[in-house]
C-alpha cells in the first residue's frame, strides 16, 4: 500500500494558505482538526458533565452497556491538546497556525500529570495548550516524542487529574468490541465515543520508510482524534488512535498504536526523553527509495550503502560506502523497511550478522549494534 502520513490540518489567522493544505491521501493521521475552540466551551462542559451525571444515575440495565461504561472510565481521561506554531505563507511571512488533537492521561506524579498523544499532534509546537473535560486549559509541556512509533508525552502541572487504566494488546482477539474516544474535528466534538470492534490484529503498514504494527478497527476515527484512547469493554485502554484509511469508496478502516508498544515507548520517554534504538551506522537505497530522489538503482536483491558512519558500527566491522546488504542475521533485507524492522527486533549491544555484496563477492561480518544518536537518521 503506497501511504504517507498527512499532518494535521491548520486554522490560520490568515487564510492565503487554505487552499495549499487541502491535499488527498490513501492512509492519514486521523489528525489535529482544526483549532475551534468557542469562549463559553469551559461553561458549556461543566453543564454538559452535570447533564450527563444525572443521566448516568438513572440508567437501567439494559442501556448500561459495555461502551457506555466503557466511556464513564475513559472519558474524564481523554484532553484536547491545541498546538499553536508558526508557519510561513507564499511570501514567507511567519503565520500563526493552530491545531487541535487528543491525548490520554495516564499518571500522576507530584504535582504534574502526565498524558500521552501523537507526537503529530505535538510536532512543531510554540505552545501547547490542554484542554480538559471539566472546561479548564492548561500549559502542556513537552516530556518527549518519538518520531517513529508516533508517539509523545506532554505534562501539565495539575497531578490530581483522572487516569486512564491500560489493557493488554497482546491479548486482544479480532472481533471484540472496541471504542474509540477523542476529538474529532476540534474541542467542540470534545470527547465523542464511537464504537465498533477489532478488524485485525498486526496490520504491518510501510509508512515513510517505516514498518509499523498496528491494531486496526472500524470504530469511526476522524481528524482530532489523533493520540485518543481506543478502548475495549473493560474500560481499558488497548491502543492510542493514530491513523485512517481515507480514499473514496473506503470506510471503516481505522488503526490505532498497540498499548503494549506505547507502554515501552513512554517508559523511555519519562526515563530519557527518547527512545534509545539500536542502529548500524548505515544509510541506505533500495531501487524504491532511490527513485524518490532521483536515481536510479540497477540491483535485483538488497539494499544500497550509498552512506556509512566510518566510526559507527558497520564500519568498525569493515563494511564500506557502496555495499549491498543482503541479509541481517541470515534473513534477506530487499527493501529499506525490511532492513529497518531486522534492526528493530533487536536492543542496543546485541551482535548480528550482516552479509554483503561487495564488487559481486559476498561477505559477511559480525556488527554489534549501538545506540543510534538522537541527532541522526541513520539506520
Amino acid at each position: 500500500m503506497k501511504a504517507f502520513f498527512n499532518s494535521w490540518n491548520t486554522k490560520k489567522k490568515t487564510h492565503l494558505l487554505l487552499a495549499a493544505m487541502m491535499a488527498a491521501s490513501v492512509v492519514t493521521f486521523s489528525g489535529c482538526s482544526l483549532g475551534t475552540a468557542a469562549d463559553n466551551t469551559s461553561v458549556q462542559t461543566t453543564s454538559a458533565a452535570k447533564q450527563a451525571a444525572a443521566n448516568n444515575a438513572n440508567l437501567s440495565d439494559a442501556r448500561n452497556t459495555p461502551v457506555v461504561r466503557a466511556a464513564k472510565a475513559v472519558g474524564p481521561t481523554i484532553v484536547g491538546i491545541t498546538n499553536k506554531a508558526v508557519a510561513r505563507d507564499w511570501f514567507n511571512n511567519p503565520v500563526e497556525t493552530e491545531g487541535v488533537g487528543s491525548g490520554v492521561i495516564f499518571k500522576n506524579d507530584g504535582g504534574d500529570s502526565y498524558i500521552v498523544t501523537n507526537n503529530h499532534v505535538v510536532s512543531g509546537a510554540k505552545e501547547l495548550v490542554v484542554s480538559l473535560p471539566d472546561g479548564r486549559s492548561l500549559k502542556g509541556k513537552l516530556v518527549g516524542a518519538d518520531e517513529l512509533t508516533d508517539l509523545a508525552v506532554v505534562k501539565v502541572g495539575d497531578g490530581k487529574l483522572p487516569t486512564a487504566k491500560f489493557g493488554d494488546s497482546d491479548q486482544i482477539v479480532v472481533g471484540e468490541p472496541a471504542i474509540a474516544i477523542g476529538n474529532p474535528m476540534g474541542l467542540e466534538f470534545q470527547g465523542s465515543v464511537t464504537s465498533g470492534v477489532i478488524s485485525a490484529l498486526n496490520r504491518t503498514l510501510d509508512i515513510s520508510d517505516k514498518r509499523v504494527k498496528l491494531l486496526q478497527t472500524d470504530a469511526a476515527i476522524n481528524p482530532g482524534n489523533s493520540g485518543g484512547a481506543l478502548v475495549n469493554a473493560d474500560g481499558e485502554v488497548i491502543g492510542i488512535n493514530s491513523a485512517k484509511v481515507a480514499a473514496n469508496g473506503v470506510e471503516g478502516m481505522g488503526f490505532a498504536i498497540p498499548i503494549n508498544t506505547v507502554q515501552t515507548v513512554i517508559d523511555s520517554l519519562m526515563t530519557k526523553g527518547y527512545v534509545a534504538r539500536p542502529y548500524l551506522g548505515v544509510s541506505v537505497f533500495d531501487p524504491e527509495t532511490a527513485g524518490r530522489y532521483g536515481y536510479q538503482l540497477n540491483i535485483d536483491k538488497g539494499v544500497y550503502v550509498f552512506q556509512l558512519t566510518l566510526n559507527g558500527p558497520c564500519g568498525k566491522a569493515g563494511l564500506q560506502r557502496g555495499d549491498i546488504i543482503l541479509k541481517l542475521d541470515d534473513k534477506e533485507t530487499n527493501s529499506v523497511p525490511d532492513l529497518r524492522a531486522k534492526v528493530a527486533e533487536h536492543k542496543v549491544g546485541d551482535t548480528v550478522k550482516v552479509t554483503y555484496d561487495r564488487n559481486g563477492s559476498q561477505q559477511s561480518a559480525d556488527v554489534v549494534l549501538e545506540e543510534m544518536p538522537q541527532d541522526k537518521s541513520n539506520k
